[in-house]
């Protein structure tokens, strides 16, 4: 009976040993993921007794913002010894034991804890991974799981940008960002310090910067698309002075963060002219921008006070950062003033330069010579490359991925940041209530699925991509809290692009580790989106016009429950299970539930069907960029574009004309005939010049029935024709595009995009 006894004792131990490990393995929840976590058998218990190792002077630094951490979670003291006692952490560095730059190797048994790191760097970032342990643990008594993590960095280059110019952040939310940064192993801030709406950094030599161009008359209210525009009628700015940069810059480099300060040029200059407008190609008077875009106002090329302007800036901003870059903009810089300028065309002439954009090349080139003559490089966005790219130049590839290809096929470094997955200010939901944002769709899954190292990179080419970075411009968050709404979780799928080896990634891993930082982003007060898992979906709709529709949650145990009349679904509605096939009009509500309460927000999709689904188009011309969708029968599957043209139902075409050419493969009675019209003269979206629709019965003689120029609405027309009902098989939609946006409106001189969806046919 006592072998019985003993042998049930032994079982239950073991059951509760299996299940403590269990959950302490899930605790390893570890973000960026490392390169190998090994769990073992032992528990280290954190505690009042316990010390902090420190071999060596230089890791005080290291020790010290341990120490602070553990204490701020503990409420321990955590003293700080140079002797090894029983419960110690002990920090080291020993680059024979970990080989990569920045790499360390975590180890936690039953009586000790080690932090080993190749460098500084290094026994920083396995101390940022066992304060995320620790973290973990806050509810079991802080026992630590045992375990060996080995771990270094794919990309020596991980950054996160914020822009400061549209709006202004305190220096408090400047330091929590950088925390956050390094909390994730992101190792560098890219500082976008000067913008048409504000110049935001102290440059003593011109104090009307700090006067006139760090403030704005007012601000836009609401998007930019918006017609007429609103404005708040505040006076709005602020900067930065020279001894808050180098607080900043401090503090930063304590966190193994290097700043890389941003001063555009030779566009998004406008507040600068508002101060200097000699510096201008116009004669004319400038104001600091009070709304957001692109503007024909730059820095005239052909004028040397321009040059020593910068220059002069150019020896304020260097002493006041250590980086070795210094970014210099160089994007969205129209020609247009540059084209009418004498001086510029005089200075064209004067240095052989072909075109503007050989003279936008001169300029770059002339000033990352001054910048290399400070021992520094100069850093800047893709179109740095038109015209010919600068001898030592880094290329930060945004306009998607070509312009690193083509950078790093010439030898130069790049940084890839395309803004088609790595623009944290677009859209993470299709939810109509979320937050004005800049425009586009890019959920965390986008974001974690990016790939710096292009397929279409050979072998050799590959060394040149440094690093990966996420952009976050803030015309639409005007405040911390936005700021963190959009960034945040989706910086901590950047870290993991940046910092995790490729063949280690997996989604749904990520999400496992995500789900238990969601209570550590909560206790670091971070504003984040925590609607992460809500509905993945897809619509498939086939030849015969059957559309089937896929629904997916990433979260674990739970059902979804549908409608199809436009109810919001319950317990007891229908559960999805695969697919739904719709083969009619329909109003499509999913609702996920955990149990027997619902998860996030409904999901809803209207499906109109009419004599045209999924019938053959032909188009005259093909539709351009991210406005050709690839979804079978777009113009014909009865689903609508949204106001936000970022929902893929969009079709798109810059500076040329729609024709399309509907088949319904038998002759037909047709009584209406209806299109819809993006119009966001903002947006550089115009409506057509006119719009015809005519009818055919044999695809050769067709009959004109509709005829418009008027489309009112700024934003969606919805032309919906009624007509005198005739037979016809073939239906024909013309409508002429804008083509050169007329002077005086945003982007004039540009291809007007014509932008179109459904046609509906009964």
């Amino acid at each position: 009976m006592s072998k019985m006894k003993n042998r049930f004792s032994l079982i239950l131990s073991l059951v509760f040993f299996v299940a403590s490990n269990a959950s302490f393995a899930q605790s390893i929840a570890i973000i960026p993921k490392p390169v190998s976590v090994v769990l073992n058998k032992e528990i280290f218990q954190l505690n009042t007794n316990t010390t902090i190792v420190k071999p060596s002077a230089s890791l005080a630094k290291n020790s010290g913002l341990l120490r602070e951490a553990l204490s701020s979670l503990t409420r321990y003291s955590f003293p700080i010894s140079t002797q090894t006692k029983a419960n110690y952490i002990s920090l080291r560095i020993d680059s024979s034991k970990v080989l990569k730059q920045e790499g360390y190797q975590l180890n936690i048994t039953k009586n000790a804890i080690e932090v080993i790191g190749h460098d500084e760097a290094g026994v920083f970032y396995g101390i940022q991974s066992l304060i995320q342990i620790v973290y973990q643990a806050q509810n079991n008594g802080f026992k630590l799981a045992g375990c060996r993590v080995n771990d270094y960095p794919r990309f020596a280059y991980r950054g996160l940008h914020l822009d400061v110019g549209r709006n202004l952040f305190p220096l408090s939310f400047l330091k929590k960002y950088i925390d956050l940064l390094t909390f994730y192993k992101i190792n560098t801030f890219h500082w976008h310090l000067t913008e048409d709406q504000g110049w935001r950094i102290e440059i003593k030599k011109y104090p009307r910067l700090q006067s006139v161009s760090a403030y704005r008359d007012e601000t836009i209210i609401g998007h930019k698309k918006d017609s007429p525009h609103r404005f708040d009628g505040k006076k709005y700015g602020g900067f930065y002075t020279q001894e808050e940069v180098k607080t900043l810059v401090k503090y930063a480099s304590e966190k193994y963060i290097t700043i890389i300060p941003e001063i555009e040029m030779p566009g998004h200059a406008v507040a600068a002219l508002a101060a200097y407008p000699n510096l201008g190609c116009t004669t004319g008077s400038y104001k600091t921008a009070t709304f957001w875009g692109v503007f024909d106002d730059v820095y005239c090329a052909g004028n040397d006070s321009t040059f020593i302007f910068l220059k002069n800036v150019l020896d304020e901003i260097i002493p006041l950062f250590p980086s070795k870059y210094i970014h210099i903009g160089g994007d969205e810089c129209p020609k247009t003033r540059w084209k009418v300028c004498p001086k510029c065309q005089r200075r064209m002439i004067e240095e052989h330069l072909a075109d503007e954009h050989e003279l936008q090349s001169y300029f770059i080139r002339k000033i990352e010579k001054y910048v290399n003559s400070k021992g520094r490089e100069i850093i800047g966005w893709d179109e740095i490359l038109e015209g010919g790219l600068s001898p030592k130049a880094t290329v930060m590839s945004w306009r998607g991925e070509a312009g690193g290809i083509a950078a790093a096929k010439q030898k130069h470094d790049v940084i890839m940041t395309p803004e088609s997955h790595l623009y944290l200010d677009y859209y993470q939901s299709l939810q109509a209530n979320e937050p004005t944002a800049a425009a586009g769709f890019t959920p965390l899954s986008k974001v974690y699925s990016y790939e710096p190292i292009s397929a279409e990179l050979r072998p050799e080419d590959e060394q040149y991509i440094k690093g990966v970075q996420a952009n976050v411009w803030s015309e639409y968050m005007p405040t911390t809290k936005h700021v963190e709404y959009m960034a945040f979780p989706r910086a901590l799928a950047l870290s993991e692009i940046a910092w995790s080896q490729k063949e280690l990634r997996n989604y749904d891993d990520f999400l496992v580790r995500l789900r238990q930082h969601r209570a550590i982003l909560t206790q670091k007060e971070v504003n984040f989106f925590d609607r992460f898992e809500e509905f993945t979906y897809d619509f498939l709709m086939d030849k015969s016009g059957n559309t089937t529709v896929h629904l997916a949650s990433t979260l674990p145990n739970t059902t979804i429950h549908y409608t199809l009349d436009g109810k919001i679904p319950t317990i007891n509605d229908k559960v999805y299970s695969n697919q739904i096939v719709i083969d009619k009009s329909a109003y499509l509500k999913a609702q996920i539930f955990v149990g027997s309460k619902p998860y996030g927000q409904a999901f809803e999709q209207v499906f109109s069907y009419h004599k045209a689904i999924a019938k053959k188009v032909t188009l005259g011309n093909q539709p351009k960029a991210g406005y050709n969708p690839a979804v079978p029968f777009v113009l014909v599957n009865g689903l609508a574009g949204n106001s936000r043209y970022n929902n893929m139902q969009w079709v798109g075409f810059s500076g040329e004309n729609v024709e399309a050419t509907i088949d319904l493969e038998s002759v037909q009675s047709i009584s209406q005939i209806g299109i819809n019209i993006l119009k966001y003269h903002w947006q550089r979206m115009w409506e057509p010049n006119k719009l015809v629709f005519s009818l055919s019965e044999d695809g050769i003689h067709y009959q004109e029935v509709y005829r418009t120029s008027d489309f009112p609405a700024n934003g969606i027309n919805q032309i919906s024709a009624k007509i005198a009902t005739k037979k016809a098989r073939f239906i024909k939609v013309q409508a002429e595009n804008k083509g050169i946006i007329p002077a005086g409106e945003y982007g004039a001189g540009g291809k007007a995009w014509l932008l179109v969806d459904e046609i509906f046919v009964e």
